[in-house]
């Protein structure tokens, strides 16, 4: 209940909607109340119970009321009548002296009113009420599904909202350890099944209680005796459907669970089809995912199995309270002439309108545990704190003036124990080419992340222009910098959004200037409709070097004074590689530049190149110098990987 409980404090802002909802609730269980009350006045109307009721005499076929001398001995009848029933009808004990004479008082004028008359019109007036009971019952019961609809949805919208947003503020190694499609699951499937618990628990926490509430309340008044014998077996009801709810809660856990490794299965080969179909693992996949979904179908069906139990078992136990219930009410009425047959009848009306409350309130418990367990796996990515945040005293910086240093830089991830980059040092000034080379696994693109704070140093600092990176605001720093990797990611939006992401209504000429810098604007215009063109998921409908030169376009329009390069050129063919090599290095003017290449332009043209081994810088130097070196790695790197290029 605990995690339930965390979710309905998200209805704070929707305490209006929620008011409105709580009044027409009260007034639904009112009157949903009244108009089976009204019952026991129509049945003893109809039942003649009160004998001494004027009757119409029928003359002719004419309709002449009482004489005055039966309608005085009516007046007498109705009284004897309200003796009798006040008599009849004690409160029980336990029930408060005044709150005893309210009720009494209510209950008397309420019959003064209804049994004035002729019998037609005792019938009239308590057909008239009864259906402007009905009417205002459906009205109100309308008007507190739509605000609890409003206070639903809205909870659900923050939620997820809340969520999404939380993702953004977590660092990279967050995302490096789950999985795409456990996210996204998380988000959306589980959203879904806290959406649908919220949705029956607001229409039913409130509205059904105080049905509950009125329903016993009617049958107290017409027999308190009899309505304590109606819940001798209620204790045993509710054990068995909070058993059923707790069972669901573990269910719905693992469910959870499976879905999201089906919807992870389902985004890998998505984004991995051309693996797929390129090894012909077509058939692989479908087992792959049909294992999934058959484990997901078991455990779905165990799900129902008991969440449909609750049901039956409830309605059965109530059932069979009703049933001795009607043999317990029917010998005091054959036998011991306690109530009368209209009250009796009442009576089991106002009994068996318990029944759909105490229903629902059985699955109400049922879907607060599957809730709950949805809850959970939300709150899971809501409860991981960042660790990458704002210091207390970080301050604002909007420009770049002199230099970076690396002091003593070392790094590992938090489930290693080996260090991925230990004890970097080097400084970078202002407007120089920084090249960073070495084997796969050598801590070049580590080194890289470093810098926009995508992670901390485990140890040493990284220093801009005198001042620890980690004493600047997260926001600002990465203003400063600009990052194109070898993979391009691209949103399903235009070109012109693409290029211009994240600023609003930027000129058009501007977005078509950097577009031509970065050799992009030529085939833009090709596109069916040049810069206005969606280009679909990740980019997919451009090449792979349009993808890189549209990335290098976004680049430059934000015109960060640092720039870093992750392999930008790598998965390129010639005729690309060419033109996004000018770009790149119309891109790289007057900034300071990290590269991670493994083509020779770029290398060439770098002030300085950093070889790095085992987390360690093992060369530093130009191209030329580092050539010279002839048992270096660099020299080793060149002859294996630009030696055909030279």
């Amino acid at each position: 209940m605990k995690t339930y409980f965390r979710i309905l404090r998200y209805v704070k802002p929707y305490k209006k909607h929620l008011v409105l909802s709580i009044v027409s609730t009260i007034i639904f269980a009112i009157l949903n109340g009244a108009s089976v009350y009204l019952t026991i006045p129509l049945l003893s109307t109809l039942f003649q119970e009160n004998s001494t009721l004027p009757q119409t005499e029928q003359v002719t076929g004419i309709t002449v009321k009482p004489n005055e001398q039966l309608v005085k001995k009516n007046s007498n009848t109705q009284n004897n009548f309200h003796a009798e029933t006040e008599a009849g009808n004690d409160s029980p004990k336990f029930i408060p002296e005044w709150l005893s004479k309210i009720a009494n008082g209510i209950t008397k004028g309420f019959k003064d009113f209804i049994l004035r008359g002729t019998v037609e019109n005792v019938l009239l007036k308590i057909s008239l009420l009864i259906l402007f009971a009905y009417l205002g019952k459906n009205i109100f019961g309308y008007l507190q599904a739509y605000f609890l609809a409003y206070v639903e949805q809205g909870v659900i919208k923050d939620i997820r909202d809340e969520a999404y947003s939380h993702l953004h503020k977590l660092p990279m190694s967050y995302f490096k350890k789950e999985r795409t499609g456990n996210l996204i699951s998380r988000i959306t499937n589980d959203v879904t099944v806290v959406q649908s618990s919220v949705s029956v628990v607001f229409l039913n926490m409130i509205r059904e209680p105080l049905t509950i509430i009125v329903f016993v309340g009617i049958a107290l008044s017409i027999s308190p005796k009899l309505t304590l014998f109606s819940f001798v077996l209620l204790p045993f009801s509710i054990g068995i459907i909070v058993w059923i709810g707790l069972k669901l809660r573990k269910q719905s856990s693992k469910i959870q669970a499976k879905l999201a490794d089906i919807t992870t299965v389902l985004h890998e080969t998505i984004t991995g089809v051309k693996v797929v179909k390129a090894f012909g693992m077509e058939q692989y996949e479908m087992n792959k995912f049909k294992a999934q979904t058959y484990n997901f179908f078991r455990m779905v069906l165990r799900m129902i199995r008991l969440r449909n139990a609750a049901g039956p078992i409830t309605e059965f136990l109530s059932v069979a309270v009703g049933v001795v219930i009607i043999y317990y009410g029917g010998r005091l009425v054959l036998e011991q002439h306690v109530l009368k047959a209209s009250e009796f009848l009442g009576f089991l009306l106002a009994i068996f309108q318990l029944m759909p409350p105490i229903k629902e309130l059985g699955s109400l418990n049922n879907r607060i545990q599957e809730s709950s367990a949805a809850g959970e796996r939300i709150f899971e990515i809501l409860d991981t704190k960042p660790n990458i945040v704002d210091a207390d005293n970080a301050v604002e910086v909007n420009d770049f003036k002199n230099g970076i240093k690396f002091e003593n830089v070392s790094f590992k991830y938090d489930d290693s124990e080996e260090l991925i980059l230990n004890n970097i040092n080097f400084a970078a000034e202002k407007g120089e080419i920084i090249a960073l080379v070495g084997s796969s696994g050598a801590g070049k693109t580590t080194l890289s992340e470093l810098l926009p704070r995508f992670y901390d140093p485990t140890g040493g600092r990284i220093v801009l222009d005198e001042r620890d990176i980690q004493e600047i605001k997260i926001d600002s720093l990465r203003k400063l910098m600009g990052i194109v990797t070898q993979e391009t990611i691209l949103f399903n939006e235009t070109v012109r959004k693409n290029i211009a992401y994240g600023l609003d209504d930027y000129p058009v000429e501007k977005i078509i200037e950097v577009a031509k810098a970065a050799n992009a604007h030529d085939f833009i215009l090709g596109l069916p409709k040049g810069y206005d063109t969606v280009i679909g998921e990740r980019g997919t409908k451009l090449s792979g070097g349009q993808r890189q030169r549209i990335s290098i376009a976004r680049a430059l329009l934000k015109n960060p004074p640092i720039m870093i390069f992750d392999e930008a050129t790598s998965s390129l063919d010639n005729e690309s590689e060419v033109l996004v090599q000018e770009a790149i290095e119309r891109l790289m003017e007057d900034r300071t530049t990290f590269v991670i290449a493994h083509r020779l332009s770029t290398i060439k043209n770098a002030d300085r190149i950093l070889v790095l081994d085992k987390g360690e810088i093992v060369q530093e130097g130009r191209h030329e110098e580092l050539l010279k070196d002839v048992g270096g790695i660099y020299k080793k790197l060149y002859e294996l990987q630009f030696r055909t290029m030279s």
